[in-house]
């Protein structure tokens, strides 16, 4: 059996792109106006988008639950693998103790706020981004801030602004490879290689916002005039974060960005402060001097001892990936490749090649594949798994305190897993329906300012879901297909989806509740949203500009295949 896809099935585009888009309608309204939960929003979208498949646009039942099914799967593996498995790292951490030591380590930087914010809220939360991603940046270091003296309100703010620069390569680059995965069909490019390409756009992208947040910190925390006071501290933390984000996405593997770039930007600041500090310690009003700080030789022997689980962690990407770091390697060095040995690829049964796409979304008519790769070592949730146990035996943990930890972040994780399938099934009903090509071809009709509004479209995505990597499954292809439409670069399109998307974090339904319960202020997220929306707005035209620039101007830093 195949089914040809129909992009108009109401007659006009328009009102086709509106019937289309009900299952995001209903995950907005049911998340940000009813205040259901995640995964209760989530479950009514998928219904939505069954019913939209069936009703409007006349798939076969068997297709439309296959591509559901299909798309679970791909949650399970993908998406919710990594994610799972980044979160279980650094609760191996906690669970050993070692976080305490990471906590002390922090708090004997500086006496000074200003300094103790760019430390903890934009450095140590990348590190965490990039490792577990979520909310858990959010809820940790706000918790720390508030607990080293911060105002509780103002520690949730400066943690939700200091969570921009660093998610769109989350959770061991975990945005990217699903954007990758799930486009790489329509751009007819390996899976690989298209995280490669957009890792380097958004490489290209995301550093100019690296040099602007700490600064912007700095400012909404003590003002402008205090700012400046710190400004080789400001410009240390965003330049080292900066060069070293860009690198490691063009260079490396985005798995690895925000772990080397926090880790940077850390050393950067602690380096600085051996040789500088400001003329005048800034407290907050009545706030007397605090015990005097760790000594520099016993600091350096602290955070060694603090950092060995990340230490880790970077070794065994860096391990897994060093055939795509490294070219033409011998086979007996290529662990890349060794990993890549126990890939399994396979047609899903049922749905492959059996929707039929048609232009003006493709050429001539064609069968729309329906593959599935589970790379069961390579994949970055694996490795993750792996640094943890070593890790944790590293630091004395017995196996069952391993097996303990892994049960508990289950539990923990339960009801963001539940979303995560839920919102790759959506996706993936959506691009097999047809629904997505019909919301790009719409979006299509914006022409020369297409790459302003795409970051927009991220922005709107990740405010919905509170995760890029949600983001780039339900928006991704859609952003990629509109380029396409337009003789626009796709790469650009995803990468700005990705990009914009991370600026909807600190306004997420999502992040503000966690944000608001870490410090035991449930019922402030509304206070919390005025003090961010219009940031949240202002830095997401960043983005749009800039990738308008790419788009017209600056095309030479648009990576190619």
């Amino acid at each position: 059996m195949t089914w040809l896809q129909d992009y108009q099935p109401a007659g006009g585009l328009w009102v086709s792109a509106l019937l289309a888009a009900l299952p995001i309608i209903v995950l907005l309204v049911a998340l940000g106006v009813v205040r259901f939960s995640a995964h209760l929003s989530a479950a009514l979208a998928l219904v939505t988008a069954l019913g939209v498949a069936l009703l409007l646009y006349r798939m076969p039942a068997a297709l439309a639950f296959d591509s559901a099914a299909m798309g679970v799967l791909f949650g399970v593996w993908s998406v919710a693998w990594i994610a799972f498995h980044a979160v279980y790292f650094h609760n191996v951490t906690v669970a050993t103790g070692r976080f305490d030591a990471i906590k002390r380590v922090l708090a004997g930087f500086s006496e000074d706020r200003r300094l103790q914010a760019l430390l903890i809220a934009f450095g140590f939360g990348a590190l965490l981004e990039g490792v577990a991603g979520g909310g858990s940046p959010i809820a940790i270091t706000a918790a720390m801030l508030a607990a080293l003296g911060f105002p509780p309100v103002k520690a949730v703010v400066l943690a939700l602004l200091a969570n921009t620069a660093p998610v769109a390569f989350g959770g061991l680059g975990n945005p990217l490879i699903v954007l990758g995965r799930l486009t790489a069909p329509i751009m007819h490019v390996k899976q690989d290689q298209a995280t490669e390409l957009f890792s380097a756009m958004v490489g290209r992208q995301v550093p100019v916002l690296a040099l602007i947040i700490p600064a912007f910190l700095v400012v909404v925390l003590a003002g402008w005039k205090r700012m400046l006071e710190v400004w080789p501290a400001v410009l240390t933390a965003g330049l080292a974060f900066a060069a070293m984000q860009f690198a490691a996405s063009n260079y490396i593997s985005a798995s690895l960005v925000d772990v080397l770039a926090a880790l940077t930007a850390m050393a950067a600041l602690w380096v600085l402060t051996r040789f500088w500090q400001p003329a005048s310690v800034w407290r907050f009003d009545g706030e007397e001097a605090a015990a005097k700080s760790l000594g520099a030789a016993q600091a350096g022997r602290g955070a060694l001892y603090a950092w060995m689980p990340y230490i880790i962690l970077i070794l065994a990407i860096f391990l897994s990936r060093i055939g795509t770091i490294f070219k033409n390697l011998p086979t007996w060095l290529d662990l890349t490749k060794l990993l890549h040995e126990a890939d399994w690829v396979f047609a899903w049964p049922g749905l492959h090649n059996h929707v039929i796409q048609h232009p003006p979304i493709t050429a001539k008519n064609a069968p729309y594949a329906a593959t599935f790769t589970v790379d069961f070592l390579f994949s970055p949730g694996t490795v993750a798994l792996v640094a943890a146990v070593l890790a944790g035996f590293a630091m004395g943990a017995r196996p069952g305190l391993l097996a303990k930890t892994y049960r508990s972040t289950l539990f923990q994780m339960r009801w963001a897993l539940a979303t995560i399938f839920m919102i790759l099934a959506i996706a993936f009903v959506m691009n097999y329906s047809g629904a997505t090509q019909t919301l790009g071809l719409a979006l299509a009709t914006t022409g020369a300012v297409f790459p302003l509004f795409s970051a927009y479209i991220g922005w709107l995505g990740v405010f919905l879901t509170g995760s890029d990597a949600s983001t780039n499954s339900l928006f991704g292809p859609m952003q990629v297909i509109s380029a396409q439409q337009l003789n626009l670069n796709p790469i650009l399109a995803g990468a700005t989806n990705t990009s914009g998307g991370v600026m909807g974090k600190m306004i997420s339904p999502q992040n503000l509740s966690i944000g608001a319960t870490a410090i035991g202020q449930s019922g402030k997220e509304g206070s919390l949203l005025r003090q961010t929306f219009l940031w949240s707005l202002l830095l997401t035209a960043v983005v749009g500009v800039i990738s308008l620039l790419q788009a017209t101007i600056l095309t030479a830093m648009i990576p190619s295949p």
